[in-house]
């Protein structure tokens, strides 16, 4: 799955330089999920224009893995910038366009039991990598 996040890392950055930046663009392995990971991912770009940007991203993703990476992905959720459960993974990890890895942990209610955070940040602060 490592190569998957890095595929997804690369692409990260690309769509951040491109559309802006995200707050949050993560993978998520939820306990009791066989194996299928979500891509969490949040951004002010995102919120305009939510079904066309959505779907631009999407097809951003299938572009960037192969059949047998797209498989390992379960879906891709949209988090509103305004959800405070947001606020409590920027306290917890802030990264951007980094690849870190957690394993046993929970955000926004959910046990996950593996996770790579690529993109962790409140944004209109200044972020350098930093695991609390």
């Amino acid at each position: 799955m490592r190569t998957v996040a890095e595929k997804l890392r690369e692409l990260e950055n690309r769509v951040a330089l491109e559309k802006g930046p995200f707050s949050l663009f993560a993978l998520f392995l939820r306990d009791g999920s066989p194996d299928r990971w979500d891509l969490v991912v949040s951004a002010g770009w995102l919120e305009k224009n939510k079904e066309e940007e959505f779907n631009s991203l999407v097809k951003s993703v299938q572009s960037s893995l192969g059949t047998e990476e797209l498989i390992l992905l379960s879906r891709v959720v949209v988090v509103d910038q305004e959800n405070p459960a947001l606020e409590a993974v920027h306290k917890a990890l802030r990264a951007e366009h980094d690849l870190v890895e957690l394993k046993d942990c929970n955000f926004f209610g959910l046990e996950i039991k593996h996770a790579y955070i690529i993109t962790s940040q409140k944004l209109g602060e200044t972020v350098r990598s930093e695991a609390s």
